[in-house]
């Protein structure tokens, strides 16, 4: 599928001059980011109430007593938020060495991350750009569809995808409407996300982990 042969238009807009009802993909994209601070503002206040954010160790034991649920809620959280950011998937991305530590936290983050921007990929490459521009704001979904109509995309996209700067939730779901080939897009995810996993994840979580007085 092309960019040129995606939709146009919002599935939101008005048709013969009658305002259309509330987009609920577009509310819900609006409103996500509160519910996600409010859920997070909710385990902050419950955390310290109990005891689990007293220290690292009370965190990691807390984690620990989950067994195989601990892992599962994780992957399962990360992967959603690389789909739907209702908690920004940094967030998560950082959390990852905090709770499972270094190499497990980064495998964890690894395998969810890649997971949802697989998804991404394939829900684009089915729906087009119209579920795109009900998510994201059309400035900046034009913005990046710019980069599509350049020779060089897959370079521009792989190059962004390890670098941990750009909007890789957005990026993907743009690849999913252009003519990369699938098996193009699995390589540069499996291949990229790691540094910037690490780059980010690591480096980010190890500053948390020194100056949070914990």
């Amino acid at each position: 599928m092309s960019v040129g042969s995606a939709p146009a238009t919002s599935a939101a807009a008005p048709a013969d001059g009658v305002p259309s009802r509330r987009d609920p993909v577009r509310l819900a994209a609006r409103l996500s980011p509160l519910l996600g601070l409010a859920i997070s503002a909710t385990l902050v206040v419950w955390g310290l109430q109990t005891g689990v954010l007293q220290s690292l160790e009370n965190l990691q034991a807390f984690i620990g007593s989950l067994g195989a649920w601990g892992p599962v809620v994780f992957l399962l959280a990360s992967t959603a938020s690389v789909v739907f950011p209702i908690v920004p998937a940094g967030l998560l991305v950082i959390a990852g060495p905090v709770l499972f530590g270094a190499l497990e936290g980064t495998v964890y983050n690894y395998v969810a991350v890649c997971a949802g921007s697989l998804l991404n990929f394939l829900i684009a490459r089915h729906v087009g750009l119209s579920l795109i521009e009900r998510i994201f704001s059309e400035r900046t979904v034009e913005k990046f569809l710019g980069w599509t109509r350049s020779a060089h995309f897959t370079r521009a996209f792989a190059l962004a995808i390890t670098l941990p700067v750009a909007p890789d939730d957005l990026l993907c779901y743009i690849a999913g409407t252009t003519r990369m080939r699938w098996r193009t897009y699995v390589l540069i995810i499996l291949l990229c996300k790691p540094w910037a996993l690490i780059a980010y994840g690591l480096g980010i979580s190890a500053l948390v982990l020194r100056y949070l007085p914990w």
